[in-house]
């Protein structure tokens, strides 16, 4: 970014998508019950350095929820009117405000969460709607912007850190939409530098490369070489490409180097029977280690197990209560070890839930009118903006979109939302568009 502003404010799918979606909704359900991402501890070894990195550095850990869960089955409950479902709703310790019974822990810290239940974007196809969703602003043809998580590593990262900056734990990357994602398009013009270090499935096998396959003297003499020939190339043909590859490559090669053996089991235990056994969970526990030990930006994904065209009540009824365990320890947890004020959580999908019910018993697509929460860093805590209607079918209060969302992000990490970025040669670009107003009541 070249120039920050002064100035800080305080769908129905088609058939052959629901064949698709189904299938990645199955793969998403067959993750295994455990993940297998190790502990980061010993990465800082000058505690004094460490406890001060840690006090000034922000945070965010964004559990995205693929395939996008139901408004009313968490955040925003109707109950006894015809959109409502079966399930109830209970109160929290908001005065007035409830959410679905199946959220019994979020209910008892609602007032350390906030909720926005207006939430209205444009997208109503999974893989659009998840672009919309990542970048925070409509795609301009020709152009591929950055992700959240790619312009959190640049403005908020340190490159010489062994930490990625931006860490993607993918319990099941089969199935989600993200293997849909080319590596290139996560960072976009900020280069592979600001790419996402994928845990999980296949991909933590990277950490494995060439482990024990080539003696230790011939690794260091290959490296050594690699460096040698890779910064010539860079400094003879001055190329920004090679200079991002390049750096991509190291941090890499440092992450292998530091992690050693990758393992959620070296948590202790009862950390991890708190947070429960499934995939999700355990890797959410990770996250929150990962924070605590200098990672700035940490994505959770999960299999596209929310988007529940069939047997929605049923599917809500497995997946809201690991949610709702989750977010409470998370959430616990960071305010326990005076984390919680320089760290971002943020509980998405990509759009919410049909207010009706189709004839498989499920939701459809819904981006009209849905919830989300998010609490932490630079924000209120308590707070529930924006509403729908009686039936969830419009939004009647405060419409927010995903530049709202993203001017909220970037403010409550003390980051100049309306800044440009310094591309030489392009059309202008800022990390949000058109000056869209951040949720002024969320702000701290």
């Amino acid at each position: 970014m070249n120039r920050d502003s002064t100035h800080l404010p305080p769908g129905q799918c088609r058939t052959e998508e629901h064949v698709l979606h189904r299938r990645l909704f199955l793969k998403g359900l067959t993750g295994g019950a455990l993940a297998s991402v190790s502990s980061f501890a010993g990465l800082f070894h000058n505690p004094v350095f460490a406890a001060e990195t840690k006090k000034a550095q922000k945070h965010c850990i964004l559990l995205w929820l693929c395939g996008a869960p139901s408004q009313f089955e968490t955040w925003d409950p109707k109950p006894g009117r015809p959109t409502g479902g079966p399930f109830g709703s209970i109160p929290t310790k908001i005065p007035g405000v409830h959410f679905s019974s199946l959220m019994p822990y979020c209910a008892g810290i609602a007032d350390k969460l906030n909720v926005v239940r207006s939430m209205k974007t444009a997208q109503s196809e999974h893989l659009q709607a998840i672009s919309l969703l990542q970048r925070g602003n409509p795609e301009r043809d020709g152009f591929t912007r950055p992700t959240l998580g790619s312009v959190l590593s640049q403005a908020v990262g340190q490159l010489d850190s062994p930490i990625p900056n931006f860490v993607l734990l993918d319990p099941i990357p089969g199935g989600n939409e993200f293997e849909t994602f080319k590596a290139g398009n996560w960072p976009g013009w900020l280069g592979a530098e600001h790419a996402p270090v994928r845990l999980g499935g296949d991909y933590t096998q990277l950490l494995n490369f060439a482990g024990d396959a080539i003696p230790q003297h011939d690794r260091e003499s290959r490296e050594s070489l690699r460096k040698f020939l890779t910064a010539k190339f860079e400094r003879d043909r001055k190329s920004a490409i090679a200079s991002s590859q390049n750096a991509a490559f190291e941090r890499m090669k440092g992450l292998a180097a530091s992690a050693d053996l990758f393992d959620v089991n070296r948590l202790p235990a009862k950390d991890r029977e708190r947070y429960g056994p499934g995939s999700f969970a355990q890797h959410a526990l990770m996250a929150r280690h990962l924070v605590e030990h200098g990672a700035p930006f940490v994505m959770v994904a999960n299999g596209m197990n929310w988007d529940n065209h069939v047997f929605q009540h049923e599917i809500h009824q497995m997946l809201v209560p690991e949610l709702d365990r989750v977010l409470f320890h998370l959430v616990n947890d960071l305010e326990e070890r005076g984390l919680l004020d320089s760290t971002l959580v943020i509980a998405m999908g990509e759009f919410g839930r049909t207010p009706w019910i189709n004839p498989a018993r499920g939701r459809d697509h819904y981006p009209n009118a849905w919830s989300m929460m998010m609490t932490g860093c630079g924000l209120k805590r308590g707070v529930v903006t924006g509403a729908t209607d009686e039936d969830g079918v419009d939004v009647i209060e405060k419409p927010y979109n995903e530049q709202n969302l993203f001017a909220t992000i970037f403010t409550a990490l003390g980051l100049a939302p309306y800044a440009e970025y310094d591309l030489p040669g392009f059309p202008t670009f800022h990390r949000v568009e058109n000056k869209a107003e951040p949720i002024l009541d969320l702000l701290a």
